[in-house]
């Protein structure tokens, strides 16, 4: 990588496998190459296998000009078998023992950890512990200055997760990305009485002393909340492809926006724009239209 990387994606990369064949996925990936749509330095970090799949995975990252600092481990490339419902929602079989459960903490990732405006990460990658220190070390190396954001774009998955990585994770972000079911999983989690989902917002966002809280509630709008206030737009309708890859382009229109000095509403307009175009696409990486990304 030439360029001074600001803006990372760190967890799993893989290819989702559709019905229509392999697609490069991976939340992290996905992100990454979202905020790169926007003209902003952003790097992938993963781990991938010295296998087939592990070439066809650089090869796609190259294709989509997508910065990368991926280490090649001893365990297979990620697959994930995606199967879609009658309204194009996804569901997920996730292989276990990949190379993305075991991303090695290196040097070099503490450099790019030094030189970080924006990071995110989410709970699937953590469900290894080898994985999981790496991305705690990794945040807690960046840089403490004002400005810094540490995106937890929580992406709840099978049984992947617990209490523990869930707090400490909060603990670890500034901004949280969560949906409405994984909002109720966490309430539930948490032992939070049966407050409606706006209250349970404003209690995560004060007691983990967050910047933001991001809610997307499905074609049901979605909520930016920050101290004293709060950001609600409609989901727009739109003829679904499918879901795949549309909360990573929310979440990486949206910290693109911020990191350009827009406001939280304009950041948040964009991001609901960004992410109805990609559900009318396939996969999750579709090329940007022009209008979006000037």
């Amino acid at each position: 990588m030439e360029k001074k990387q600001s803006v990372i994606g760190i967890g799993e990369a893989l290819f989702d496998v559709l019905p229509e064949g392999k697609k490069l996925g991976g939340a992290p990936a996905n992100f990454a190459y979202h905020v790169s749509q926007f003209g902003l330095n952003s790097c992938a970090v993963s781990a991938m296998g010295d296998d087939e799949l592990g070439k066809e995975l650089e090869k796609e990252l190259n294709d989509h000009h997508l910065n990368y600092q991926i280490d090649k481990v001893a365990y297979p490339t990620g697959t994930v078998q995606v199967s879609l419902d009658a309204n194009g929602i996804p569901c997920y079989d996730i292989k276990e023992g990949a190379a993305w459960d075991n991303i090695p903490y290196t040097p070099a990732l503490e450099k790019l950890a030094k030189n970080c405006t924006a990071a995110c990460f989410g709970s699937l990658a953590q469900r290894n512990e080898v994985s999981r220190n790496t991305i705690y070390r990794f945040l807690d190396n960046m840089p403490k200055e004002e400005g810094i954001l540490k995106i937890f774009d929580i992406n709840l998955r099978q049984g992947f997760y617990n209490k523990e990585i869930i707090t400490e994770s909060i603990k670890r972000c500034n901004i949280l990305k969560i949906n409405d079911e994984e909002l109720i999983t966490v309430s539930r989690i948490f032992g939070y009485p049966g407050i409606d989902l706006e209250n349970k917002c404003w209690l995560l966002l004060g007691k983990y002393n967050l910047k933001m809280l991001i809610l997307t509630c499905g074609v049901n709008g979605s909520y930016v909340f920050i101290p004293g206030e709060v950001s609600f737009i409609e989901t727009p309708k739109v003829e679904v492809a499918d879901t795949v890859g549309a909360g990573d382009s929310f979440t990486g229109a949206f910290v693109a926006s911020i990191l350009k000095g827009k406001s939280v509403r304009e950041a948040h307009e964009l991001a609901v724009k960004v992410s109805a175009f990609v559900c009318t696409q396939n996969g999750a990486i579709p090329v940007l239209p022009d209008e979006f990304t000037k």
